[in-house]
């Protein structure tokens, strides 16, 4: 079992992984496209609602795949793209989540911190 640091640091990547994918508009715009089409696209569905390039649109899909934001299985010879709530809710709720509650320690609340 990895220590808690270990543990910490290896959270914080996964996190970072997320938020790189969520830092562009037009992947932002992939998963409410989805959300709200049931959660699950076909990529030509996703890529219609998009001006760029075929391959520009793919490109978008693979960062939030690997993101673990969306998940990609074949139906035919069709990609089907299903968002992933699970995730999303666990960066919203888990590290996003720490920042709604009020602070353990309020000790020199009035400065800056440092």
């Amino acid at each position: 079992m990895a220590p808690p640091k270990a543990r910490g640091v290896a959270e914080l990547e996964a996190h970072d992984t997320v938020f790189h994918a969520l830092s562009h508009r037009s992947r932002r715009t992939i998963l409410s496209v989805l959300h709200g089409h049931g959660d699950t696209m076909t990529s030509g569905q996703i890529a219609s609602w998009f001006e760029t390039s075929w391959p520009t649109t793919s490109r978008h899909l693979r960062v939030l795949e690997q993101a673990g934001l969306v998940r990609v299985r074949l139906r035919g010879r069709e990609h089907l793209y299903e968002l992933d709530r699970e995730r999303l809710l666990a960066v919203a709720g888990g590290w996003l989540g720490a920042f709604a509650a009020a602070p353990a320690n309020r000790a020199g609340s009035g400065g800056n911190g440092r």
